[in-house]
């Protein structure tokens, strides 16, 4: 089992998912032959024989060979899952049929791509998220007002495709493969409420992390000094509870449960992932004062009674 940078990922455990997902498979098709309602509300009018005879050995059985530890199966059960669920989606946008089917298919795939990585790589290789234009690097002095304007583009466009973009795709496709639920008449009203707040502490975020750190939130041009001001004297990571309530509100918003998900998926993914890898490049480069700031303010749960005092 290999460690890298905090994340403890085995291709064990991706062989795990994969036994899992031929359960399931094996399970759900069960469910197909013998109840009209899975049948309607996971394959809509499509042919069940012809899909079976190909499905089962294909994902089912597949999965189960992967997860036997068979690696050559991988090459024929990952892209087998992602041609279903590129088809199932097509055809739950199109007849508005079959949405249940089209999004577990589209989880499906994107775990078994996931995983297939792990398996093929021996573990999950999360610092490939930080090469290229996306690696640590430090912010040239170039003066407050030019660092400000460049947060302020790197915002709205980050803030513009996933709480803007994603989110409404979301949301077209919840409605369009008839899978809203109906919620109670206040909830937009709520979502507002909750944009409002987070957008604001996102903004205030933002802003102490160009002034105080003379930086910006894009990890290309990452702060020359260590931030404990502002909404950091409270939570170490306030762009990314304000960018995860944003979400949220985004979802109350729209009444869509999946954007809501979608948002809370990205709150795990960065904590498990991103986040170790922004402390570890946070410790390299300043010590022991990062190291008892982290060990003050905790990540997610604001430290009020025991706020951070600037690092001089």
């Amino acid at each position: 089992m290999l460690v890298t940078a905090g994340l403890r990922v085995a291709p064990t455990a991706a062989r795990v998912h994969f036994a899992v997902q031929a359960l399931a498979g094996a399970v759900w098709w069960v469910g197909v032959f013998t109840s009209d309602a899975v049948r309607i509300a996971t394959l809509g009018g499509l042919t069940v024989l012809q899909i079976a005879a190909l499905d089962i050995p294909l994902f089912v059985v597949g999965s189960g060979l992967v997860a036997g530890g068979v690696r050559w199966a991988l090459w024929i059960t990952v892209p087998w899952t992602a041609l279903v669920a590129a088809g199932m989606a097509l055809y739950a946008t199109f007849t508005t049929l079959a949405g249940w089917g089209a999004l577990l298919m589209v989880l499906a795939a994107g775990m078994s791509l996931a995983c297939a990585v792990v398996i093929v790589c021996g573990r999950a290789p999360v610092e490939w998220l930080v090469t290229g234009p996306l690696a640590f690097r430090t912010a040239a002095q170039v003066g407050t007002p030019l660092l400000l304007a460049r947060t302020g583009l790197q915002t709205l466009f980050f803030w513009g495709t996933f709480l803007g973009v994603i989110p409404l795709l979301v949301a077209v496709l919840e409605a369009r493969w008839q899978l809203r639920l109906d919620l109670p008449p206040g909830v937009p009203a709520v979502g507002i409420v909750l944009l409002i707040a987070a957008t604001a502490l996102g903004v205030w975020s933002a802003v102490s992390m160009t002034v105080a750190g003379e930086g910006t939130p894009l990890p290309s041009q990452m702060a020359r000094r260590l931030v404990v001001t502002g909404p950091y004297r409270f939570v170490r990571n306030p762009m990314a509870v304000a960018g995860i309530a944003q979400g949220v509100a985004v979802g109350l918003l729209f009444g869509s449960w999946m954007v809501v998900v979608y948002s809370l998926c990205g709150s795990v993914l960065w904590n498990t992932v991103v986040r170790p890898l922004e402390e570890r490049d946070l410790e390299e480069r300043f010590g022991t004062d990062f190291a008892d700031y982290r060990s003050r303010v905790s990540c997610w749960i604001p430290t009020i009674g025991r706020a951070a005092h600037p690092v001089h």
